[in-house]
C-alpha cells in the first residue's frame, strides 16, 4: 500500500507546522507559507515519505513525489523544500506539467516555490497543440536550461523538432531539427528565437542560419517573414519573393510581398484579408515597371511593348442570413499574359488547354423549397487565340425555382421556374467548319506569321457556324409544371405530367463594322422584340418486376416509356443560341422532357422516350445495372433536325426519327470498385458513335493503392467542327509504399493525335505558311499515340514532414501553331511548425508561357 503524507502551507499556520510530527502514514498537517505564494495559494505534497529537517528548514519528498502549485505539477523521485529560500530541489526522473499540458522533463531541476523560474539539468520540453484537426507536438531539450517568470525558457546548446523519437531506436537524430548555441522560447510572445543555428536532416547539417525566429506552434498568425519563395525563368530572370505577414488584429491582416527579378526589376504585391461577423473579403494587387519588357513576345502575341503591368483580384463572401448570401470573385488585369508570366496564382482561373479568369458577383438566397440566384459575369480570356472584344459581358444571369404541393383537386407538385438572363459583346464570333476555316493573323514576328482568331472563309449556312452574336441579346423565360404520381394494385406507376413555357426575346444585333458586317450572309436573326411559347403534356409509365433470390440478392427488371404531346419549335436559327449549345444525348439525358442545357432552345414535337434497366443488389453488397433506349420523333419537326445559328442538336443522335440507342452498364462489387460503361450505337447500322468506360478503385486495406482509368471515343463531328473523331484514355494512381512513403501518377493519352494538332494544324507547318491566309489543312492522323499531358511525383509524410517532388508535363495554348508543351518540377517542402517551401522549375527546351524557346 502506498504512503501518502500531503501538507499544505498556507498563511497564519506557521506555529502548527514547526511542532508537528506527523507519521509516515496516511496524514496532514498545516504550516507556513511559501515566501512568493499568492495570497490563498496552496502546495499540495504527494510522496511515498515525507522527511522535515527543522535545523535546515527543510522539508524533503521521497518516492513518487508529486507537488501541486495551481495549475502546475512537479513530479521527481526526490524533492526537497527550503522554506528559508523558497527554493524547491527536485532530482531524478523530473517533470514539470504546466497549465496548457506542456511537459517540462529533466534529471534536476531547481525552481522556485511557484515553479516559474530556475534551472534544468539535460532539459526536455513537449509541448502539444490542436492545429488544422491534427495534434502537433514540438519538442526542446539541451543538457542545462532556464526558466524565467514561467513566461521564458532559454536553452542552452539545445535542439528544436517536431518530430516524434524513432520508437525502436530513441538514441537516433530525428528527421530534422533545429541546434542552435542558444534557443528561447517566450511563451508570452508565443515566440522562439535562434541564435547560431543549423538545420540538420536526418542528423546531417544542411543549412547555417546565424540568427532567426519562428511562431511556436500556439500561434496561428503572428507578424513575420513568411517562407521565401525562388523564381528562375528566361523571361523574368532569377528572383526571390520574401512575403512579409502583419497581423493587425485577429481577424484582419496584411501580406505584403516584394519579388527582386534580376531582368525585371521588382514586382510588388500586397493581399489584405478582413473577416467579420457575417463573412469576409479579400483585395489583392500586383504590379511592375518592366525594366526589359522585350524579353517577351510582342503584340498581339505577348506584352512586349509594355513597361507597366499588373492585376487586381478580390473575393468576398457574406452571409445575410440563414437563407441569403452575396459574394463576388473579380480578376482584372493590364494583359491576359500578366498571370502566367510572372507565375501569379488565382483560384478563379480555370485551366485547361486554354486558360481564361471569369469575374462574378452574386446574390442567392435558399428556402425550404425555393431557390433564387442572381448574378454577372465577366469573362477574361487569356489565350492568345482569345480575342477579347468576342467575349461577352453577361449582366444579369437571374435564376428562380419554387416547388409548392399542388391544389387538393389535382394533387402532386407544381413547379414554377424563371430565368432572366442579357449579355452584349462587341465582334461575333465565327467557327468555321472543316475546309472552310480562316485565320486572322498578327504581324510577323522573327519572319513568321502566326494565326490568332478564327473567322470564316466561305460564308454559308452549311459552312460557318455563330458561337455568339454581336450587339445586345436579352431573353426573360417562365415556366409552369404539374406532376403528379399513381401506382395501382399492379404495381404499375403512372406519372402525368404538364408544362407550360414562355420565353420572350429582345435581340438587337450588331451586323456593322469589322468582322461583324458578314453575319448576315450566314444567318436571318430576328431583330427587335419576339416571343415563344411551348406547351407540353405528358406521360411517364414504370413497371418493375421485383424478385428476391435470398443469397442471389434482390433483382429488378423495369420497362420505361415516355409520351410528350406539344406543338414543333418556332423560330429555329432565327434566335441566338448562347447556353444551350452543349448537347451530349446518352444513358443520362435519354428521359429528360427537354434535352437542351439551356433556355435559348427548347424541344418540340411529339416525342415518346422508350428503354428500360435490369439492376440486382445482393446480401454481399454486389450491385450492378443495365439500361437501354431510344427516342422516337412522332409527329411534327424535329428540333434537333434543323440547326442553329450554332448546329446545335445536328450529328447528336437525335436528329433522326428514330434516335440513335444508348446503353448503359455499372457494376460494383463492393463500396471500393466501380465499373461504368456508357455508348451510344447509331440506329441504322449499330456501329459506336460514342462510348465512354472506366473503373475506380480503392483496394485499402489489402493494398495501398488508389486507382482510376477511363476511355472514350467520340466519332467526328464535321458539321459542329470536329473533323475526326476523338480518342484518348485518361488514368491516374496512388500507391503507399509504406504508411509515409508514397507515389502518384496520371496521364492523359490522345490515340488520335487531336489535342497534338487542335485546331486543325497538321505538322506539316512550314507547308501552311506558304500560303498562311486561307484554309486550314486538312487533319491527317499521324499514326502513334501522344501524351497530351502527364504527372509522375512521389513523396514522404509523417506527423511534423512533408516532402513531394513532382514532375508536370502538359500542353499550353499558344498562338503560333507548333506543339508547345509545359514541362516543370515542383519540390514542396514542409517542416512542421516552420513553414514550408515551394521550388517550381520549368526543364527541358520548350516554349513555355514567357513566349521565349529555350533551354531551362
Amino acid at each position: 500500500m502506498r504512503k501518502v503524507a500531503d501538507i499544505l502551507w498556507s498563511a497564519g499556520l506557521a506555529a502548527a507546522l514547526t511542532v508537528a510530527v506527523l507519521p509516515v502514514s496516511d496524514g496532514h498537517a498545516q504550516g507556513v507559507p511559501t515566501p512568493s505564494a499568492k495570497p490563498g495559494a496552496k502546495l499540495l505534497v504527494e510522496a511515498n515519505e515525507l522527511v522535515y529537517d527543522n535545523d535546515h528548514n527543510t522539508v524533503t519528498a521521497r518516492g513518487n513525489a508529486e507537488l501541486h502549485y495551481g495549475p502546475r505539477t512537479l513530479q521527481a523521485d526526490r524533492v526537497r523544500y527550503d522554506r528559508g529560500t523558497g527554493r524547491v530541489f527536485a532530482e531524478g526522473n523530473v517533470r514539470l506539467t504546466e497549465s496548457d499540458g506542456g511537459v517540462v522533463t529533466g534529471e534536476r531541476m531547481e525552481l522556485t516555490d511557484d515553479f516559474k523560474t530556475g534551472f534544468v539539468d539535460t532539459l526536455r520540453v513537449q509541448q502539444s497543440v490542436e492545429r488544422k484537426n491534427e495534434t502537433v507536438r514540438v519538442r526542446f531539450s539541451a543538457p542545462r536550461g532556464e526558466r524565467v517568470n514561467g513566461e521564458q525558457t532559454s536553452f542552452e546548446y539545445g535542439s528544436y523538432t517536431a518530430c516524434e523519437p524513432c520508437k525502436d531506436s530513441p538514441e537516433k537524430p530525428p528527421l530534422w531539427q533545429i541546434r542552435a548555441q542558444k534557443i528561447i522560447h517566450n511563451n508570452e510572445t508565443h515566440t522562439i528565437y535562434f541564435e547560431e543555428s543549423t538545420l540538420e536532416i536526418a542528423g546531417i547539417p544542411v543549412v547555417y542560419l546565424p540568427y532567426f525566429e519562428a511562431p511556436d506552434p500556439t500561434e496561428k498568425r503572428k507578424t513575420g517573414f513568411l517562407t521565401p519563395r525562388f523564381i528562375s525563368t528566361t523571361a523574368l530572370g532569377k528572383g526571390v519573393s520574401l512575403p512579409y505577414f502583419i497581423n493587425f488584429a485577429p481577424n484582419y491582416d496584411l501580406t505584403l510581398t516584394p519579388t527582386l527579378l534580376s531582368r525585371q526589376g521588382v514586382l510588388g504585391q500586397a493581399e489584405f484579408r478582413h473577416r467579420l461577423d457575417n463573412g469576409f473579403y479579400s483585395l489583392r494587387l500586383s504590379g511592375i515597371s518592366q525594366t526589359t519588357p522585350s524579353a517577351f513576345l510582342p503584340s498581339p502575341l505577348g506584352a512586349g511593348e509594355r513597361d507597366f503591368r499588373g492585376s487586381v483580384e478580390s473575393q468576398g463572401r457574406f452571409y445575410i442570413n440563414e437563407r441569403w448570401r452575396t459574394g463576388w470573385d473579380l480578376v482584372g488585369v493590364t494583359d491576359k499574359w500578366f498571370l502566367d508570366n510572372y507565375r501569379i496564382r488565382n483560384q478563379s482561373i480555370t485551366t485547361d488547354f486554354f486558360r481564361e479568369a471569369v469575374s462574378t458577383a452574386y446574390l442567392t438566397g435558399q428556402g425550404d423549397r425555393s431557390w433564387f440566384d442572381a448574378r454577372a459575369y465577366y469573362f477574361k480570356g487569356l489565350s492568345s487565340f482569345d480575342w477579347q472584344k468576342q467575349q461577352p459581358i453577361v449582366a444579369p444571369v437571374i435564376d428562380y425555382d419554387k416547388r409548392v404541393n399542388g391544389p387538393s383537386e389535382i394533387g402532386g407538385e407544381l413547379r414554377f421556374q424563371a430565368n432572366i438572363t442579357s449579355l452584349n459583346r462587341d465582334v461575333t464570333q465565327y467557327q468555321g467548319l472543316p475546309r472552310t476555316t480562316t485565320y486572322l493573323f498578327s504581324p510577323s514576328v522573327n519572319g513568321v506569321s502566326f494565326p490568332l482568331y478564327q473567322t470564316c472563309a466561305v460564308f454559308a449556312r452549311g459552312a460557318c457556324l455563330i458561337q455568339g452574336l454581336a450587339g445586345q441579346d436579352t431573353r426573360a423565360s417562365a415556366q409552369l409544371t404539374w406532376r403528379r404520381s399513381f401506382i395501382d394494385d399492379y404495381g404499375q406507376k403512372f406519372t402525368p405530367f404538364a408544362s407550360l413555357r414562355a420565353d420572350t426575346f429582345f435581340v438587337n444585333p450588331n451586323l456593322s463594322g469589322y468582322q461583324n458586317d458578314l453575319a448576315p450572309s450566314v444567318a436571318r436573326i430576328d431583330d427587335g422584340v419576339s416571343g415563344r411559347i411551348m406547351p407540353t403534356v405528358g406521360l411517364d409509365y414504370r413497371y418493375p418486376f421485383v424478385a428476391n433470390f435470398g443469397g442471389l440478392g434482390v433483382h429488378t427488371i423495369e420497362p420505361i416509356g415516355q409520351l410528350l404531346l406539344r406543338p414543333s419549335e418556332t423560330k429555329i436559327g432565327r434566335l441566338p443560341n448562347e447556353d444551350a449549345q452543349s448537347l451530349v444525348f446518352d444513358d443520362t439525358s435519354l428521359f429528360e422532357w427537354d434535352k437542351f442545357s439551356g433556355y435559348d432552345r427548347v424541344e418540340g414535337g411529339v416525342r415518346t422516350n422508350l428503354g428500360g434497366q435490369y439492376s440486382v443488389v445482393t446480401p454481399s453488397g454486389w450491385y450492378a445495372n443495365v439500361m437501354f433506349g431510344e427516342s422516337i420523333q412522332l409527329a411534327g419537326v424535329n428540333s434537333f433536325r434543323r440547326g442553329d445559328l450554332a448546329n446545335t442538336g445536328i450529328e447528336s443522335g437525335l436528329d433522326k426519327t428514330l434516335s440513335d440507342y444508348v446503353g448503359r452498364f455499372q457494376l460494383s462489387p463492393n463500396q471500393n470498385i466501380t465499373f461504368i460503361s456508357r455508348a451510344r450505337f447509331d440506329h441504322a447500322d449499330f456501329h459506336v458513335s460514342r462510348f465512354e468506360t472506366g473503373v475506380t478503385a480503392r483496394f485499402a486495406p489489402f493494398v495501398p493503392l488508389t486507382t482510376s482509368l477511363f476511355y472514350s471515343y467520340y466519332e467526328a463531328q464535321p458539321l459542329l467542327g470536329y473533323s475526326h473523331y476523338r480518342e484518348g484514355v485518361t488514368a491516374s494512381a496512388t500507391y503507399n509504399i509504406t504508411p509515409n512513403w508514397f507515389v502518384s501518377g496520371s496521364v492523359l493519352l490522345d490515340l488520335t493525335h487531336y489535342l497534338d494538332v487542335r485546331n486543325n494544324y497538321s505538322d506539316a507547318l512550314s507547308s501552311y505558311f506558304v500560303n498562311p491566309v486561307g484554309t486550314a489543312p486538312i487533319y491527317e492522323n499521324p499514326g502513334r499515340f501522344y501524351f497530351a499531358g502527364a504527372s509522375l511525383g512521389g513523396g514522404y509524410q509523417d506527423e511534423c514532414t512533408t516532402v513531394t517532388l513532382n514532375y508536370i508535363n502538359s500542353p499550353i495554348a499558344t498562338a503560333t501553331g507548333v506543339r508547345e508543351r509545359n514541362q516543370t518540377v515542383l519540390l514542396r517542402l514542409e517542416l512542421k511548425t516552420l513553414g514550408e517551401a515551394d521550388l517550381r522549375q520549368n526543364v527541358g527546351i520548350a516554349t513555355t508561357a514567357d513566349g521565349i524557346a529555350s533551354a531551362r
